[in-house]
């Protein structure tokens, strides 16, 4: 984590530490995928960093970022607990689903930090993500990341 900047550091323990304790014990049936918040969120800011990472793709990797920082999202964390952090996760997983299908996806796995195989992980959320936030949800992600990078 030396490589990312103080305020993504704190953001990143911050995130941690809130999923952990709003967690606490429980296991849902999403937990995995909320668990793996933070470390997303630390692939994003690593990709975002790393020269191997085209240009074009940069735009894409900060408005993840912007979106896991921002206190306005579609499912807002305040109001819903962790379970908010859901849409995050499914942003997320679009993202670096479309960078790994444009890139090579040995730059992803080097950054990884987290448990498991991150490209798996990956296609599974993108698999699941209807039934974590309902298609009506999906469709409005997915508008949103194309619409931040000039695609519609």
């Amino acid at each position: 984590m030396n490589e990312i900047g103080d305020e993504y550091r704190d953001f990143y323990q911050k995130l941690r530490e809130r999923i952990r304790i709003r967690m606490g014990e429980k296991k849902g049936r999403f937990s995995e995928y909320l668990m793996a918040a933070p470390d997303l969120f630390h692939l994003l800011v690593r990709l975002l960093r790393d020269r191997q990472v085209p240009l074009e793709h940069k735009a894409l990797l900060g408005f993840a970022i912007a979106y896991f920082i921002s206190p306005f999202d579609l499912i807002p964390e305040s109001l819903v607990g962790p379970i908010g952090y859901l849409d995050d996760v499914a942003l997320a997983a679009f993202v670096l689903n479309r960078l790994i299908n444009r890139i090579d996806p040995e730059i992803v796995e080097r950054h990884w930090a987290g448990d498991g195989d991150v490209i798996d992980l990956i296609r599974r959320i993108v698999a699941l993500a209807d039934q974590m936030l309902g298609s009506g949800m999906v469709k409005r992600l997915k508008d949103l990341m194309e619409t931040s990078i000039g695609k519609k």
